[in-house]
């Protein structure tokens, strides 16, 4: 509120997931504010992000504009103005359903406002884990200082999601998956809804991404496996993933009407069925894909399947403890080298 150049126009929806031994998020002060809707909910009682970011869209009465965010955030002063005039210029190009999204700049709870990331980010491709589930990661943007308008973006960000109101309506969160698909499931439904996805090219909001030593609902809920099991198999029935018949995808929690699945694969560089992506995705150019087709055939065949191996050593088993990175290679009988990965610090935990 502090930062908003219009908090009088401001609509608080909050799903406020408490313990009644904590005081840090005591929200009396504003319960009488018409601003405010505050759900109260026991933390025995949740059943996940997903869950509570459903509840929370049904509180939607209409707004203008819509913005999606975790409860650990900090703004730069005159947010609001920023995200509309940004979302406003994004409508007067031609996109008519604009949706600003982002892993947003971090920032540092102990060191704050000195230790906030300037370099907004965006989001690229990492791989499909072995459930099926699309990861992505964050990256800076380089050349963000020369931009003056946002880049196209294939991923969501649950935590920084800016569009107009009416998403509330048309893309809801399924209250059943419990976190893992829960972005890429979101973010291919807005497209196909006709929303076009960017990422900020200016930093706005920042995330705080460590939460150390805070408990997360997954560290009390007992059934927490059996829900992410479950919502592993929604996600791979939405997309068709390792050949589960697709269940579901036209309904409340499905895909629109405005574009199609293999739209979005199209734009994208994702072939969610066969796990695979084109080189342009590999490559961590912006969408959409730039390269044609003739057939398509051809377009099928131009995806890779791409394997990530993971190899465990015990620390105890490495001889030496100053070291700059390892050498992981295979030879063959020959010794010619067939592969070889230079881990550094980074890739070795």
């Amino acid at each position: 509120l502090d930062k908003a150049k219009r908090p009088k126009n401001l609509v608080l929806a909050i799903a406020r997931q408490y313990a009644d031994e904590d005081g840090f998020d005591n929200l009396d002060r504003w319960r009488k504010d018409k601003r405010f809707k505050i759900m109260d909910i026991p933390y025995a009682d949740s059943e996940g992000a997903c869950w509570a970011r459903n509840l929370i869209q049904q509180l939607y009465n209409g707004e203008e504009y819509t913005l999606q965010i975790d409860s650990h955030m900090r703004f730069n002063q005159d947010w609001d103005d920023t995200l509309i005039k940004i979302l406003k210029g994004l409508q007067k190009d031609g996109y008519p359903k604009p949706l600003l999204t982002s892993y947003a700049c971090s920032f540092d709870p102990k060191n704050d406002p000195g230790g906030r990331v300037q370099d907004p980010w965006r989001m690229v491709y990492d791989r499909f884990s072995p459930e099926g589930n699309v990861f992505f990661m964050p990256e800076t943007i380089d050349e963000w200082k020369t931009l003056k308008k946002p880049i196209p973006a294939r991923f969501y960000s649950a935590h920084y999601a800016f569009t107009l109101g009416q998403f509330a309506n048309e893309v809801q969160h399924n209250p059943e998956y419990y976190f893992h698909g829960e972005e890429i499931s979101i973010g291919v439904r807005a497209f196909t809804w006709g929303y076009d996805l960017f990422h900020p090219h200016i930093p706005i909001i920042y995330h705080e991404y460590t939460r150390n030593g805070k408990k997360k609902q997954w560290d009390d809920d007992k059934e927490w496996v059996k829900k992410n099991e479950r919502a592993h198999f929604l996600n791979k029935r939405l997309f068709g993933v390792d050949g589960v018949e697709q269940e579901g995808y036209d309904g409340l929690f499905g895909f629109g009407s405005v574009r199609t699945l293999r739209d979005y694969e199209k734009y994208a560089g994702i072939l969610f069925e066969k796990r695979a992506v084109q080189q342009w995705t590999i490559d961590k150019k912006n969408p959409p894909v730039m390269e044609k087709y003739d057939t398509e055939e051809e377009w099928l065949n131009s995806f890779s399947i791409i394997f990530r191996h993971c190899i465990d050593v015990q620390y105890d088993s490495v001889p030496e403890k100053d070291y700059e990175f390892w050498v992981v290679a295979f030879h063959d009988e020959d010794d010619n080298t067939l592969y070889r990965k230079d881990a550094d610090i980074n890739e070795i935990n």
